[in-house]
Order: C-alpha cells, then structure tokens, then sequence
C-alpha cells in the first residue's frame, strides 16, 4: 500500500493512494490513517537498479587515501539490497569490515536516456536517505565492488520520498548508536545530485523507481552486531536500522 504523508510534525498521517505512484500517479482514496500506526516500508524497491557513486565527497576521498577521481565512480547494487525504515541489516558471513556510509538518495520518476541538465528536474521523482553500507575488506580483495556493496540489505532506504526538495545544500548526518559520526552537507558533493542524474543516465536508461545514491561525507566507520545506524538529512526526515550478526 502507497501514501502520502501530510501534516505537521509530531502528528503526521498517511493518506492511502490508488495504485503504484510511479506509474498511475497519486490518486488519494480518503482512506487516512496516524502515522504513528502503520508500518512504514521501504518507500520504493527499484525494478532494475541502484546506481552507488564512490568518492564523491573530497574529505572521504581524503580519509580512505584518495583523491577524488576525475569523473563520477559508478557502481551497482542489485534491488534486493534493498530495506526499508527499521529494518535489520543482516551482516554477511564473509565479512568482518562492515561500514556505514550515510547517503541522499535521488529517486527517478520516469523512463529517460541522455538526460540534459537543465531538465533533470523533470525526471526526478523525489529524494531519499540511503545507507550505502559497505563490506571494506572484501572490498579491497575483490577486483571490483559487487559483493562488497551488494549483499542483502545493504541499501536501508526511507523514511519516505521527499518530492518537494532542492537538494544542492542539505545537512546530512550520521549517528552510530546516537554518537555523531558523520556531519556533512549535499554542498560538499564534487559532483551535484542534478549532475549525477546526467552523467548516469549517459551510461544506462533511467527507469521509474530507479534510485542513484550521491556519496558519503567523511566520518565513516565500521559497525557490529547489535549497533544502529541513523541517517538524517534535512528536509526528508531520519533512517534508523538496527543491525545483525
């Protein structure tokens, strides 16, 4: 079931819509219900891709012994490393290295290729918070990023889409176990969100519910069993994940 959520802080509700947004637009039903109430699930699970970006803040890239590359780093993460708001990252067997990387996430709302700049806005649907966890060992053994960015639940998403939102100087936070470790901002970014969506969708066509995670300001670290991992980013709201051994 889709919604939209409206009201003020503290007291929001979810009005029920018809259908699937991406495709059949926001037709409200009547129905509402206390936000308070429902279970809130991951607010999109991609049809075909999530699109990482690496590097693309300067003072990660400069904590991880990098300069930022020349042109954005693109990676994939296949749709079921996709969870939703509050639900457990399961850590993998084969990694003991895992690490959190607090992310805003750009949600595509219609099919497009060689998208320009100035009309990126038209095919955005919305944006996101994402943590873009990451298993760093294997990520220094493979020859590429598959498994080390895309094991099962890798991608927590949520709490919902933000389809009103400049996304071009937004604080992002993340708090491991309610100590901040990350305090960025999307201003920061070598590369905007608007820019990303372009240079992305030179390399593949864009589908509707497709979403490209934008990078991770400095502070990242590991996480163990039994931690959580809260992404807030200003003007969508907070992410919160417990995760799993």
């Amino acid at each position: 079931m889709f919604g939209v959520v409206e009201g003020p802080e503290g007291s929001e509700e979810v009005a029920v819509i018809n259908g699937d947004p991406f495709y059949a637009g926001v037709q409200l039903t009547g129905v509402r219900h206390a936000l308070e109430d429902v279970r809130l699930l991951a607010p999109v699970i991609p049809r075909s891709k999530v699109v990482g970006i690496g590097l693309n803040y300067a003072d990660h890239a400069s904590e991880m012994g990098s300069a930022p590359p020349t042109a954005p780093l693109m990676f994939l993460k296949p749709n079921t490393s996709v969870v939703g708001p509050g639900d457990p990252v399961m850590l993998p067997s084969f990694s003991d290295q895992i690490s959190y990387e607090a992310e805003l996430a750009v949600v595509i709302g219609r099919i497009c290729k060689d998208v320009p700049l100035e009309r990126v806005d038209d095919v955005i649907f919305g944006y996101t918070c994402a943590n873009d966890l990451t298993a760093r060992d294997v990520q220094m053994t493979d020859s590429q990023w598959a498994r080390a960015k895309g094991f099962d639940t890798s991608c927590p998403i949520g709490p919902w889409i933000e389809t009103d939102l400049d996304p071009e100087n937004l604080s992002i936070r993340g708090t491991l176990d309610g100590e901040l470790r990350q305090d960025g901002s999307t201003s920061d970014m070598v590369w905007g969100a608007r820019e990303l969506v372009s240079y992305v969708s030179q390399a593949f066509t864009l589908l509707p519910g497709d979403i490209i995670l934008t990078g991770t300001p400095a502070g990242v670290g590991l996480i163990a069993d039994g931690q959580r991992f809260d992404v807030d980013i200003e003007g969508i709201g907070r992410l919160s994940n417990p995760v799993r051994r």
